[in-house]
């Protein structure tokens, strides 16, 4: 087996590899009137097309964890990587929308094969510092989510309003991010990749398997429930002027978290108490949003953001802490499958209750209901115990 790289190599590639499963994601919202204008695309092949990522995620992530299985930690991340660049590229060259949505598709299972081998790249790379090295990848992640919507409009216009432009360069960095993974971290011989054991199928009747999943199930409704339903309800009440500050105070309130979680790393490590915090947050967040409007709107969005960005982070220190090096990878796969499938799950219903309500705010009880497994599950863990049990 070769060498891990350094920790401050270690911790650079952690945090380009996060960026990089974002910055296709989020290339997309900024340029859907484009879209939308080429393609004649209707308000649910819109909604299709940007929800579309999130049932890949679920779908595929045990490909990724069969991956692993396959060709190793490294590769599979790798490989990831490169499905997510050719996706984003292959958008960029699309002639009409089944090209459109195929690419994205592809973009999608990059990103979804590489998600399951994180966990256990961290655990692989930086075994004494799981939680720090989790919360620079998770930094990585929401620095990509912002990069795009930040940058587009100076981008749209160096590029002549090309949205097409716009995808083939977020597609370069990926390469790039991809490259340098494989310079200062080659795969390791299949055989003495010691972070898999040919297994890649999770045990699903195992309860904690379940928990797992369902702790970092609550994660999703309340990032991804708070972004599509909280326009809604501005609108509802006439302050539809609070849309972009609350939905930016929403994303950026992540970032702090994640560096919290940097700084405190050795005093969380293995403790049920910081997710409860973070599901509490998230609550008193919701109940702000939809109880007040103004600033103090603004302010419980930034909260709400600053918990779910928490919770995002502490939820994937789980598989590592908890699993040995071999089962990391399925564990994780599961985990995904069942958060991702969960949030999908939590927006139907989402809808549905505002559409019986006729109240945008009641679209946000299903969300809150799905934070309290944040508060309630994490007690039941036994962060003490040896690695080896999260699956059995």
């Amino acid at each position: 087996m070769r060498a891990p790289p350094s920790l401050p190599i270690s911790l650079a590639l952690l945090w380009l590899i996060g960026i990089a499963l974002r910055l296709a994601i989020l290339a997309v919202p900024p340029v859907i009137p484009a879209l939308r204008g080429e393609f004649n695309l209707t308000g649910t092949e819109i909604g299709a097309l940007s929800g579309a990522p999130i049932i890949i995620f679920a779908a595929a992530a045990l490909v990724g964890s069969r991956l692993v299985a396959r060709i190793g930690v490294v590769a599979a991340v790798i490989t990831g990587l490169l499905l997510t660049a050719l996706g984003s590229a292959g958008r960029g060259a699309a002639l009409g929308t089944i090209s459109l949505f195929a690419a994205t598709v592809v973009m999608g299972m990059g990103v979804a094969v590489a998600q399951p081998a994180m966990p256990a790249l961290v655990g692989r790379w930086l075994p004494q510092r799981i939680v720090l090295g989790t919360g620079v990848y998770t930094n990585g992640l929401l620095v990509g989510e912002i990069l795009p919507v930040a940058l587009f409009p100076w981008l749209f216009a160096a590029f002549g309003e090309s949205w097409r432009a716009t995808f083939l360069l977020w597609a370069l960095p990926i390469v790039v991010i991809a490259a340098l993974v494989w310079v200062s971290a080659p795969p390791a011989p299949r055989a003495s990749e010691v972070q898999t054991s040919g297994r890649w199928w999770p045990d699903w009747p195992a309860w904690d398997v379940w928990r797992l999943g369902l702790i970092f199930g609550g994660v999703g409704p309340l990032y991804f429930g708070s972004n599509t339903f909280l326009p809604g309800y501005l609108n509802e009440v006439g302050r539809s002027d609070l849309i972009s500050p609350a939905l930016t105070a929403l994303n950026l309130g992540q970032l702090p978290a994640s560096f919290l979680l940097i700084g405190f790393a050795r005093h969380i490590e293995r403790k049920a108490w910081p997710f409860v915090l973070a599901g509490i947050l998230g609550l008193v967040g919701v109940v702000g949003m939809v109880a007040t409007t103004g600033a103090a709107c603004v302010a419980s969005a930034a909260f709400t953001g600053f918990a779910g960005g928490a919770a995002f982070a502490l939820g994937l220190t789980l598989p590592p802490l908890l699993s040995t090096p071999q089962e990391v990878a399925h564990v994780a796969a599961a985990m995904f499958t069942i958060s991702y499938t969960g949030t999908v799950v939590v927006a139907l219903i989402c809808g549905a209750v505002w559409d019986v309500t006729g109240t945008a705010r009641a679209a946000f009880a299903p969300i809150a209901v799905a934070t309290l497994l944040m508060i309630a599950l994490p007690p039941t863990i036994n962060f003490k115990r040896r690695p080896g049990v999260a699956n059995r």
